[in-house]
């Protein structure tokens, strides 16, 4: 800062006789030309007229100087709209601060007046379609918040808007604009405050929950995709037989508005979004988030709870997948036929089949409940069903009414109501008391249904923080314990 200040002075001290020679050379220039003037006045024919003239053009320009300053000098600047500025027109500008006492308000009273829109339309890759689009928009009053491009491999673009438009502005009307500034194929969707974060950080933040837990991967996809059905195919089915569409090549297969991916966990993950088509871009960053869980493998959060039962036991609570399947099975050999036909609503013979698969992240997530010797006596599923999510409990016979129940469903409620569920649904039977017993004990609203003689409880959680829907749907073949019959 230093030498940058004092440089100028420098050489302003260095240079200073040349601006003395142009300062002289002015001075002389000014006599030479006051002189000819006072000759001309002084000797001419029309002096004195020629003097009075110049006086009454001097005054003239003095008076329209001031004249002209003082309308346009203090002059406001004009207001700053998305039509007069192309930057915020386009997105890619910040928008300025209201003006402290101005009818704009604060940003909760623009919220009230305003709706928020996810926008999908194809254009032509050339130049000033975009520009098209974004006066269309302007002139109905409609901010553009966020803007991604999506190239299409046989031409075109895919360009998806998050908008700010006025309340009383209908949807159709939108689409209308678009179409006739030369979009087509147009989707359009109520958005939410959640949409409002950048695509890059939600990005990041999906791939930090995929590595820290494998369960992460369905709701990752989801929550990445929007509104999809995610099926997890295995490898083979529960007899042992090769799964059919099962086979997904390394490097996955899209075709419009379905993708399917390799799980790494054998099998294959398929997405299918029925009412809008994957772009490219999509394909590879859902490709780019199984790749990730390929490479760091098997994974289950280490956290675990150490709870003290009434009685004085003490238990510990944590995350359960595949490796617990030998213990499973023991507290399986160890639980009264009864408890498994409680929990199972199936042939008990075939309930160790199908410990595999409940304790697959894929379908779900699953707690454990061990003693301090380490021996297992509960297990709590979490199963993503379609749009509807299931809970279930299977605790051994001498470890029943002793609060382990209550414990791992209030856990598992706490679990789907992160992850966005709008209810949660148990299949019981009315002779279950212990089960409907802890379902009451949420303190939620509960809807009771019998079904050809099973009771299905269903919470609702409308009081619990929706971050994004279920996203993962349990293929009905390979679901053989959930609900078989619609509500």
């Amino acid at each position: 800062m230093t030498e940058r200040t004092h440089a100028p002075a420098q050489r302003s001290h260095r240079h200073h006789w040349r601006r003395d020679v142009v300062e002289l050379a002015a001075l002389f220039c000014a006599v030479a030309v006051a002189d000819g003037i006072a000759n001309l006045v002084a000797h001419g024919p029309k002096g004195p007229v020629l003097l009075i003239a110049s006086a009454v053009a001097l005054l003239v320009t003095a008076a329209f100087h001031t004249w002209w300053a003082r309308r346009h000098s203090h002059a406001p600047p004009p207001p700053r709209t998305a039509a007069s500025d192309p930057a915020r027109a386009a997105g890619s500008g910040p928008a300025s601060p209201p003006e402290s006492g101005s009818e704009s308000g604060s940003e909760p009273a623009a919220a009230a007046t305003t709706s928020l829109w996810r926008m999908r339309t194809t254009v032509r890759d050339e130049p000033g379609s975009l520009a098209s689009l974004c006066t269309a928009l302007a002139h109905h009053g409609v901010d553009i918040l966020t803007l991604q491009t999506h190239p299409l491999p046989e031409g075109g673009t895919v360009d998806e808007f998050l908008l700010r438009s006025p309340q009383q502005l209908p949807a159709g009307d939108l689409t209308r604009a678009i179409s006739g500034a030369g979009g087509h194929s147009t989707w359009i969707e109520r958005a939410d405050a959640h949409d409002l974060v950048d695509t890059p950080t939600r990005v990041l933040g999906l791939a930090t929950r995929t590595a820290l837990d494998a369960a992460e991967l369905p709701l990752a996809l989801r929550q990445l995709l929007g509104r999809c059905t995610i099926h997890s195919i295995p490898a083979t089915t529960l007899s042992g037989r090769p799964n059919a569409g099962a086979d997904a090549p390394v490097e996955g297969v899209l075709e419009e508005t379905v993708m399917r991916l390799r799980d790494p966990s054998g099998g294959a993950i398929t997405v299918e979004r029925p009412y809008l088509p994957f772009t490219p871009t999509e394909f590879a960053r859902a490709r780019a988030l199984v790749e990730l869980d390929a490479r760091l493998g098997p994974r289950v959060p280490h956290g675990q709870d150490v709870l003290t039962l009434p009685e004085g036991n003490e238990i510990t609570v944590r995350r359960a997948d595949g490796s617990d399947l030998p213990a499973a099975r023991a507290m399986h050999d160890r639980c009264s036929e009864r408890t498994l036909g409680l929990r199972y609503h199936g042939p008990v013979s075939d309930a160790d089949r199908y410990l595999a698969h409940l304790l697959s992240p894929r379908f779900g997530r699953t707690l454990a409940a061990t003693t301090a010797s380490g021996k297992l006596v509960a297990l709590g599923h979490l199963l993503w069903d379609g749009d509807e999510t299931e809970v279930a409990l299977l605790i051994e016979d001498d470890w029943q009414r002793r609060g382990i129940g209550t414990e791992l469903l209030g856990r598992l409620i706490a679990m789907a109501a992160e992850t966005g569920c709008d209810s949660v649904y148990a299949v019981t039977q009315a002779s279950n008391t212990g089960m409907v017993a802890a379902m009451r004990g949420l303190g939620l609203p509960l809807d009771y249904q019998i079904e050809e003689g099973t009771l299905v409880i269903t919470a609702r959680l409308d009081a619990a923080p929706a971050v994004s829907r279920v996203p993962y749907e349990l293929p009905r073949a390979q679901h053989p314990y959930g609900r078989q019959h619609g509500h």
